[in-house]
């Protein structure tokens, strides 16, 4: 570590050497407990490095996440509006006293830029992504920590381009529950939620279908049984 900070090498070296510091310098030494602070501010000083960097990429994240909408579609990279995303909602990723962390599976193809709206594109992606972490949490009511991590939450996310490379699909997957098949046929309706009340307001899905299917003249689909998750897929035309 001493590497790191030459300040620090310097005062090892001057203790090594300095025959008598003196009384003064000793007294000094042992008010600002010099072991303790040597040990201690590398590792400070690397905290606080790693907050700012990821200060830093949040704060990069939020740009490309809430990046203005023009009146036309603009090529964009959607595994960057994807990763931001993720980045905005880790914190309700990683494990708590609840549950273990959650891990998000992604297999991201060749997909050149897409020719979208981004800010709408990734209110999608945060509308899917939030759901499929309610779909989990909602699903591990009743077990324990331990139950949980015996069979891990997991979100699997994939894009792939279509056989004619015409389209992009996006494929969002949680290992929940799942929903029955009335559920189903309700989901993307006009304010209908299976969340509590003030925790949901049935608008996430229908708002994303619209931007999906009116916007991006693309389809926005779920496939879902009892017992073995569900997947939402969106598929969008890669030219306007």
């Amino acid at each position: 570590m001493s590497s790191q900070f030459p300040e620090l090498a310097l005062i090892n070296l001057y203790r090594q050497t300095f025959p008598d510091p003196g009384a003064e310098i000793e007294s000094a030494i042992a008010t600002i407990d010099l072991e303790y602070l040597q040990e201690d501010l590398p590792k400070l000083i690397c905290s606080l490095k790693e907050g700012s960097d990821r200060i830093q990429a949040i704060s990069a994240s939020l740009r490309t996440f809430s990046r203005a909408d023009s009146d036309r579609k603009v090529p964009f990279n959607i595994h960057k509006g994807i990763e931001s995303t993720l980045l905005i909602l880790k914190h309700r990723l990683k494990a708590n006293e609840h549950h273990p962390v959650i891990d998000v599976v992604k297999s991201y193809g060749k997909i050149a830029q897409l020719e979208c709206f981004p800010g709408q594109i990734n209110q999608v992606f945060m509308n899917l992504i939030a759901n499929a972490i309610d779909a989990l949490e909602e699903s591990n009511k009743g077990h324990s920590f331990q139950q949980i991590e015996d069979n891990p939450n997991r979100i699997t996310i994939v894009t792939t381009l279509s056989e004619d490379r015409h389209h992009v699909l996006i494929r969002i997957q949680d290992n929940g529950e799942g929903m029955s098949e009335n559920v189903k046929q309700k989901l993307f309706g006009y304010l209908f939620t299976t969340k509590a009340v003030s925790k949901g307001t049935g608008l996430g899905l229908s708002i994303s279908r619209q931007i999906v299917e009116e916007k991006h003249g693309g389809q926005l689909t779920v496939t879902s049984e009892l017992g073995n998750g569900t997947e939402l897929a969106i598929v969008i035309p890669v030219l306007s």
